[in-house]
């Protein structure tokens, strides 16, 4: 169907778009969560930014399970390498995810002001650390990771949880953070009325404002002051899979180079800022639908900016930079990438269609009424 070059493209390209999509709706669960404490100041205001995200959370996360099966499937040594480097930072996430379901069923079962003020931090907890974690392991894709492959192609990784932390890094998951709160206040502002709505308002103007600035300064930092990597003219992206075969050398331009070779990549980054304006004048006018539309504009726009400075390199190494992994040699084989592109052509469909019919089904503003005459069906 599509020959070995063309095939490991395509799955680049839909890793990406399992990464927005991703983003787009897990992350307004995670930031509504990130605002909730915040913007709601009643319980039932609380009750009601819960209960937004209620029908849609758990089918949401599966964006996350089957990111990490495509991962999993098309890039393996990626995967392993991911799970051997950044262990901690992925448990971290993980133990934050855990908080979200068991919030959601236990928050109010019992009427108790100190119960549920445990389980609304908790639920900030489960939508803040998991956003600002994924912004931080971004951030150090652009570093390199301290890892290195020996002749058996297994990884040895020289770096620590806290190495991680440096302060692009850092910057980058502030960057994620405040993104997804944005986008998590747009969507209480599309779902709510009244006081939550309008602190939900306040809250997007604030997080979109801290987005622009964070946006464009890890942009200047990462032109003026981050290696890149280029790799060899003489590479054969059709040759042995074997990360190791390639040379790989670091410059400052390293990461400015597929906007150089392809100016059509620089609408990501322009994209990424413009919907963080149309975000806050959204926002600003009082105008839900294009305040959703700005922040989703402004996710789309940065894991774009981000895949094309990286590509081809999915981790690149900090200490040996040879020991880089590329979608050209961690790949999978030929024939289970065209297996996995039959399969994606079937299902993808499917599950967007039927993710499209239960929003539909499931839409409309939820308020304190709501929450009042069902006190004891709602979360």
């Amino acid at each position: 169907m599509f020959d070995y070059e063309t095939l490991k493209v395509i799955w680049w390209v839909l890793v990406g778009v399992l990464l927005i999509g991703l983003a787009l709706t897990d992350g307004f669960d995670m930031g509504a969560m990130a605002l909730m404490p915040f913007v709601g100041k009643t319980d039932n205001e609380r009750r009601v930014a819960i209960n937004t995200i209620a029908p849609h959370w758990d089918g949401n996360q599966v964006w996350l399970i089957t990111a990490g099966g495509a991962l999993f499937a098309a890039w393996p040594m990626a995967y392993a390498t991911a799970f051997s480097g950044l262990y901690w930072a992925m448990l971290l996430v993980l133990f934050g995810l855990f908080f979200r379901p068991v919030g959601f069923d236990y928050r109010s079962k019992l009427e108790n002001k100190k119960w549920r003020d445990i389980w609304d931090w908790a639920l900030f907890v489960g939508g803040a650390l998991p956003a600002l974690l994924f912004g931080v392991a971004f951030g150090n894709l652009f570093l390199g990771l301290p890892f290195r492959l020996d002749e058996t192609m297994r990884t040895s990784f020289e770096g620590s949880f806290f190495s991680l932390l440096h302060p692009f890094a850092l910057i980058a998951g502030v960057v994620s953070l405040s993104m997804l709160s944005a986008h998590g206040g747009s969507w209480l502002m599309l779902r709510t009325d009244e006081a939550l709505h309008e602190r939900s308002r306040q809250a997007v103007k604030i997080c979109s404002a801290v987005f622009v600035a964070c946006f464009f300064l890890a942009g200047l930092w990462l032109v003026l002051g981050v290696d890149g990597y280029n790799i060899s003219s003489s590479f054969d992206p059709n040759g042995v899979l074997n990360p190791l075969s390639k040379t790989v050398t670091a410059d400052n331009g390293g990461w400015q180079a597929n906007y150089v070779r392809y100016p059509i990549t620089q609408l990501a980054p322009l994209a990424g800022l413009a919907g963080g304006v149309l975000a806050f004048v959204g926002a600003h006018l009082n105008r839900a639908n294009l305040t959703f539309a700005g922040t989703s504009l402004a996710i789309t726009g940065t894991i774009c900016t981000a895949g094309f400075a990286l590509f081809p390199f999915i981790f690149p190494s900090s200490i040996d930079p040879a020991s880089s992994l590329t979608m050209w040699d961690a790949v999978s084989s030929k024939k289970t990438l065209g297996v996995m592109t039959v399969a994606a052509i079937i299902w993808v469909p499917i599950v967007l269609g039927y993710t499209a019919w239960c929003y539909m089904s499931m839409w409309g503003r939820l308020t304190n009424k709501n929450i009042e005459a069902n006190s004891h069906s709602l979360y």
